[in-house]
């Protein structure tokens, strides 16, 4: 980067941020990325965590770490409580960056009672409800974009199985709503249902499902492929990258652990549009799969916050979402350049994942060589004690995963 570029990212002054969540996910590694992308510019960095001893808090590049577990059944008045209480800590005006779904609701919702304190993008109210909640997204988004066929249940079992022979099987299930999804789950994440029998076993008998049935789009006639963006008022685009997604965690039904960086004009343009005829305004991750059945990109999830593996897409000038970000809430324009092209890696999650898959496709994948071109999620020669937290950290929860993935069905793969 030219002294030039890197005058135009000099975001350190007196506006920090502070990473807002709400759940538990300690090895959340977005909300790392998020801590080193804007401290290693000098911004002021806090980050709500769970616990001191969780990867994030322990960054050289946060200024302070705010321990206030959540679990998502509290009330909204109880959360906002907490975060007014932060930002009176700090004692500057700063910006609230949503690392979760839930905490981006909270902050669109009552961003006129938290402006005092907090500088926020102009999205509408209740817009990243609707977007969080896989129903209500698919609705509105289905309006401007294709969308896989699904059915949003909420009520009993064997409605979610009348939805299910409608969509047909293989299938995936989803949990549907925000909040709902941490404290009454019907799936522990994204999963591919086989047959009735699975969807019956995996659904309570309670009569109370919040969960979307959605049509399974198979991997051999299919791509996953990802786009960040930052949009300003209006939802004009101040930021848009893709790439695509080539394996996760899960395997086949989580959060990236391996992808890539791809410039795709099309479908840039595609999720800038779709932002800008939905007015959102912020940062967002969108989650789409091309299937080659029919040459169409169809969006599978819109997340109104920063995604896990973010920190893959920077443009030559050293822009990824949450610099753009901070750059259009204080007044300064963003630089616009062509996307790095690289790769993106979680560490241990990343070779689990791997491992997972050989064993389901009985053969090694062909990228697990390392390429200098990668960003980590987890290790980096300037802030090494987190990398060394999560491993400690991931060890005995990873056997026990891999153990239980090892015993289920041989299942296609979505992601």
């Amino acid at each position: 980067m030219t002294a030039v570029e890197q005058s135009r990212l000099d975001l350190a002054g007196e506006v920090p941020v502070l990473l807002v969540k709400v759940g538990g996910y300690p090895l959340g590694y977005g909300t790392l990325g998020a801590v080193r992308s804007l401290g290693r510019l000098g911004v002021p960095v806090y980050a709500m965590v769970e616990d001191r001893w969780t990867p994030t808090a322990m960054s050289r590049y946060l200024t302070r770490a705010f321990v206030r577990p959540t679990s998502g059944r509290e009330s909204p008045e109880h959360v906002l409580a907490i975060v007014r209480d932060i930002g009176r800590a700090i004692g500057r005006r700063c910006i609230a960056l949503p690392t979760d779904d839930e905490a981006a609701v909270l902050l669109a919702e009552h961003a006129a009672d938290l402006a005092p304190t907090f500088l926020l993008p102009p999205v509408p109210a209740a817009l990243p409800r609707r977007l969080a909640d896989k129903g209500s997204m698919r609705e509105l988004c289905g309006q401007f974009v294709p969308v896989p066929r699904g059915v949003a249940v909420r009520g009993t079992r064997m409605e979610a199985a009348r939805a299910a022979r409608i969509i047909g099987y293989p299938l995936v299930l989803k949990n549907l709503e925000p909040f709902t999804r941490l404290y009454r789950p019907v799936v522990p994440h994204t999963t591919v249902v086989q047959d009735e029998h699975q969807l019956l076993a995996l659904c309570r008998a309670d009569g109370n499902l919040s969960v979307l049935v959605e049509e399974y789009l198979p991997r051999e006639s299919s791509e996953s492929w990802s786009t960040h963006l930052c949009c300003g008022p209006g939802g004009e685009p101040l930021a848009v990258f893709t790439g695509r997604k080539l394996r996760s965690y899960p395997p086949a039904e989580g959060s990236a652990t391996r992808a890539c960086s791809v410039p795709n004009p099309e479908l840039a343009d595609l999720a800038a549009r779709l932002c800008k005829q939905l007015g959102y305004s912020g940062v967002a991750d969108l989650d789409w799969r091309l299937d080659r059945r029919d040459g169409r990109y169809k969006l599978v999830d819109f997340n109104p916050r920063t995604g896990a593996q973010f920190r893959l897409y920077e443009t030559v000038h050293g822009v990824d979402v949450a610099r753009a970000l901070h750059l259009s809430l204080t007044g300064r324009a963003v630089p616009q350049g062509p996307q790095l092209e690289r790769y993106f890696a979680a560490g241990q999650l990343d070779l689990l994942s791997a491992a997972t898959a050989t064993w389901q496709d009985r053969h090694v994948p062909s990228d697990l060589r390392p390429r200098r071109s990668t960003e980590r999620a987890w290790l980096c020669r300037d802030d090494v004690v987190p990398a060394a937290a999560m491993a400690v950290r991931f060890g005995g929860q990873a056997i026990r995963r891999l153990a239980g993935l090892a015993r289920r069905p041989l299942t296609g793969a979505r992601g």
